[in-house]
């Protein structure tokens, strides 16, 4: 049985640790106010230019490279995790959904390329022997557009070199502080749009100036840089709520474990003052005797 020095030093651990999650969650809550306001800024922003380029890219594949329809052989896969840890299931459900793709992929003959961004991912996949392409990592917290750059125009190379024929993004999308979606985006080649069963202006004919190939030449690559960063701030916004929620998981689970040796020291102390008062009446019956 535990003596009351042990629990009181128990209590003192719990009570230690409780104020470093809390602080942590304080910290990962004013991180997800400012990941969340650029995520919120770059939503419109991103899917207003996705569509406006489908539409514009809709007249042909022979337009631009990053239009051409090839038969998949091999497809590449970006997967975006965190640099660290304490954020709860937020890296371990996206390496399962990419275990997971890469098997469905592998089932259907189709080869596939790994690249990953954040350290999680990077140990992850190594600890398990398979091959990364390409690893980003020290972005968390610190994203800046050139890095985005960087990624893009690694995976716009790939693409046109015909090494890969499809590129697609897997990352966690923001949808509340208390849920994070799975997300599989694909960035290459963009699909045409979809045709609708009533005519409306975008199916209308324009003039364009400069022409319609200088435009897809400028737009395309920007566009694929665009949704990746839309990704990456999508999942930096989903990995602070995470871990905001986790350090609040924690801190609570922090209160009923301190509640619990409170009660058990109170009853140790109790029965450590009965037995002492056992004695004294036992002493003083035995001098009676």
């Amino acid at each position: 049985m535990a003596t009351l020095k042990d629990i009181n030093r128990r209590i003192t651990a719990v009570k230690s640790t409780k104020q470093i999650t809390k602080a942590m969650k304080m910290v990962a809550a004013a991180k997800l106010k400012r990941a969340q306001n650029r995520m919120i800024e770059m939503r419109p922003y991103a899917d207003k230019m996705s569509a406006v380029l489908s539409s514009l890219a809709g007249s042909g594949e022979e337009l631009h490279p990053l239009l051409v329809q090839r038969p998949r052989q091999t497809v590449e896969i970006l997967v975006m995790t965190s640099d660290r840890g304490l954020c709860s299931a937020f890296n371990t459900n996206i390496m399962k959904a990419t275990e997971k793709i890469i098997a469905e992929k592998k089932a259907e003959n189709i080869n596939v390329s790994l690249s990953v961004v954040g350290k999680k991912a990077r140990d992850y996949f190594k600890r398990r022997n398979v091959e990364m392409r390409n690893a980003w990592i020290d972005l968390s917290g610190k994203l800046v557009y050139s890095d985005v750059q960087t990624i893009g125009k690694d995976l716009i190379d790939h693409y046109n070199e015909e090494a890969v024929d499809e590129v697609y993004v897997v990352y966690n999308k923001f949808v509340t502080v208390m849920n994070q979606k799975i997300t599989v985006s694909k960035i290459m080649p963009m699909d045409p749009p979809e045709e609708s069963e009533e005519a409306d202006e975008s199916s209308m004919s324009f003039i364009y100036e400069p022409s319609q190939q200088e435009i897809l030449n400028e737009l395309l690559p920007k566009n694929v840089e665009v949704q990746i960063f839309r990704a990456l701030l999508e999942s930096q916004a989903s990995e602070e709520a995470a871990r905001m929620t986790a350090m609040e998981n924690a801190t609570q689970a922090a209160d009923e474990m301190i509640s619990s040796l409170t009660l058990q020291y109170n009853k140790a102390r109790q029965a450590s003052i009965t037995a002492e008062l056992m004695d004294i009446v036992g002493g003083v019956e035995a001098l009676k005797g």
